[in-house]
């Protein structure tokens, strides 16, 4: 494994490797004016949502490395505090990343990227038409984390109203991961596309507790054939079942490399229950 004190890299390099390592990250295409009304629009990685009561999203737009200036979402939530932010489908992402040329001050991205603009409800910066969501916000506070170059400022956002296209929504009301077509971004020139095969669920353990890898016999804890996340899933049990002597005969397997392989493609089926007979009717 190859270490780094950040101490002893230059900020060039420094943002290189934490936005390769620190991805995928969801973008916020955010819209601003200043106080004469010029808009801007400028998509921004580094962001998530912190908060949903307050309803709270924070971007960061840092200080440019290669000559420290401010970018013009910064210097116009510092005059005029709202802005909306606007999620990024891929079928606007080559317009997005258009948008993000440093054009000097007062050139609208809208025109310049081919964006419509929506007069928001609430707010004085527009919505782009194109975005499956938009949510205008309130900026709440700007926090400064440095004077040097790449440095952030932390825009807290307060979302007062959020717009959602109806094409993205699933029979329930809600968001369609596989309608929505979202991208992140990655370091460099990638990004990454939400798609049908990239997406799988994960049982979340909030009503539940787990029993824990600890509690999965040695002999299969500490298979060669077994992953971290056949161990996950066997230690996310609540408890684990009870089988028949008749189970345990049927269960049985004599070949070790057999045995753990007939586990694996178990659990990569998802069928836990049935993993975890086998375990027990072949523990030692």
């Amino acid at each position: 494994m190859i270490s780094h004190l950040l101490a002893d890299l230059s900020p060039t390099q420094t943002q290189m490797i934490l936005q390769s390592a620190i991805a995928p990250r969801p973008i916020a295409f955010v819209s601003t004016i200043d106080e004469n009304g010029a808009i801007n629009l400028s998509p921004f990685s580094f962001f998530n949502m912190f908060s949903a009561n307050p309803p709270i999203a924070i971007f960061s737009p840092a200080k440019r490395v290669r000559d420290n200036s401010s970018k013009h979402t910064l210097e116009n939530v510092l005059q005029v505090k709202e802005c909306v932010i606007n999620m990024v489908s891929y079928e606007m992402v080559q317009q997005m990343s258009l948008a993000s040329t440093d054009y000097p001050k007062g050139v609208d991205e809208f025109v310049k990227a081919g964006f419509t603009a929506l007069t928001s409800d609430l707010v004085k910066p527009p919505r782009v038409k194109e975005s499956p969501v938009q949510m205008e916000c309130i900026v709440k506070e700007v926090i400064a984390l440095g004077d040097a170059p790449g440095a952030g400022n932390l825009v807290i956002a307060e979302i007062i109203k959020i717009h959602i296209a109806e094409n993205i929504l699933d029979a329930e009301g809600k968001i369609d991961p596989f309608k929505i077509n979202q991208v992140a971004r990655l370091g460099g020139d990638w990004y990454a596309r939400i798609t049908q095969d990239s997406l799988f669920k994960v049982a979340k353990p909030l009503t539940t507790m787990g029993i824990g890898v600890d509690q999965i016999p040695y002999e299969f804890r500490n298979s060669t054939i077994l992953s971290g996340n056949h161990l996950g899933k066997l230690g996310n049990v609540e408890q684990v079942p009870v089988i028949s002597d008749t189970e345990i005969n049927e269960f049985k397997i004599d070949d070790k490399k057999i045995l753990h392989q007939k586990i694996a493609a178990l659990l990569d089926d998802d069928d836990v229950l049935t993993a975890w007979k086998i375990i027990i009717a072949n523990k030692n």
